[in-house]
């Protein structure tokens, strides 16, 4: 992650359905997209999901009613092997592999497989020996903030930063967990609070429809995007429906490098393609009549006009009641 670029994770999360094919495929994807990294997610169904555990609406509107949320969340676990097999075709394709951890075991699945970046899921936030066990490592940490407050948000950086990573390895993100989110809920300025409150680093896991809000998110500072994406909408799982397709993930990919670039260093100067401009757009002091040699300079006999060339009508109460020392034509440019 570099300080004055965006880093865009490109959320594959569990949208493979299961599938090695699948999930190979969106790797493919997130790189042609120009994403950073490809994130997919890591558990033990039975660590996650207990046998009484009920689906969210979403899922329950996405998925067959059959099905018990452990089942679906067995259907769509990767192992070891799957894990070893998409990070090898991450590095073929040039993308950071990044996966979100939802138990103790499957944070040490990522060990093992030598991860820099741990992402924290917004359901673990409030998971004390969850933050502990990650907190240990002193990795990089991307924290989702997803259904907390401000509280929750302090205790679990608490957490983090006591068992052992330093606040600078942190960058926290705002988030609302509802598939689709409504505009209305999405509060992007708890974004910036965030940030203010904690001085830390700050990014945005979007659930919109559309790409417009991360592209939001990016011009009030966000350093980091996540948003989910899939090979096509209309396939069946849980998180397709709430997901980009392959052209809107490049559109909302080149859109936030165009707006990064568009964001400059923040001072306020002409650019060098403006500065051409100008002696065209600005004005100079002109005479407005006819002015004898040797006549003063007055409200009525000069004025102000393209181009800005001459002298600037900041200098105004400068030449009045000078002395002209040629003859002045309408339009000439004042000299002093």
């Amino acid at each position: 992650m570099k300080k004055d670029k965006v880093f865009i994770i490109a959320e594959a999360g569990v949208n493979h359905n299961g599938s090695i094919d699948t999930a190979k495929k969106l790797i493919d994807i997130a790189a042609a997209c120009g994403a950073d990294a490809v994130k997919f997610q890591t558990f033990k169904a039975e660590s996650l999901v207990s046998i009484n555990a009920q689906k969210a609406q979403y899922q329950l509107n996405t998925t067959s009613h059959d099905e018990s949320h452990l089942e679906m969340i067995k259907s769509l676990e990767l192992d070891l092997a799957d894990h070893k097999i998409l990070i090898k075709e991450c590095h073929e394709k040039k993308i950071m592999f990044l996966s979100s951890p939802f138990d103790i075991e499957s944070i040490n699945l990522l060990i093992k497989l030598k991860l820099n970046i741990f992402k924290i899921p917004s359901g673990e936030i409030t998971n004390l020996p969850y933050l502990y066990t990650i907190g240990k490592l002193n990795r990089n940490l991307i924290l989702s903030t997803g259904m907390s407050n401000i509280t929750e948000i302090k205790n679990a950086l608490d957490v983090l930063i006591k068992s052992g990573t330093s606040k600078q390895k942190i960058t926290i993100l705002h988030c609302n967990t509802e598939y689709p989110t409504p505009f209305h809920d999405v509060n992007l300025k708890a974004m910036t609070t965030i940030a203010k409150v904690f001085d830390i680093k700050y990014g945005y896991s979007d659930h919109t429809l559309g790409i417009h809000i991360p592209i939001a998110a990016v011009a009030m500072g966000a350093s980091i995007i996540e948003k989910h994406f899939t090979i096509d909408k209309n396939m069946s799982g849980p998180d397709h429906k709430a997901s980009l397709e392959p052209s809107e993930l490049k559109k909302m990919i080149a859109s936030i490098r165009d707006i990064e670039i568009a964001l400059g260093d923040g001072i306020k100067q002409p650019s060098k393609s403006e500065f051409k401009n100008t002696q065209i757009a600005r004005k100079s002091i002109v005479a407005k009549i006819f002015i004898k040699k040797g006549n003063a300079f007055t409200d009525e006999n000069i004025t102000t006009k393209r181009p800005g060339n001459g002298i600037s009508p900041m200098l105004w109460n400068k030449v009045i009641n000078q002395k002209a020392i040629k003859n002045f034509y309408p339009d000439d440019l004042i000299e002093i």
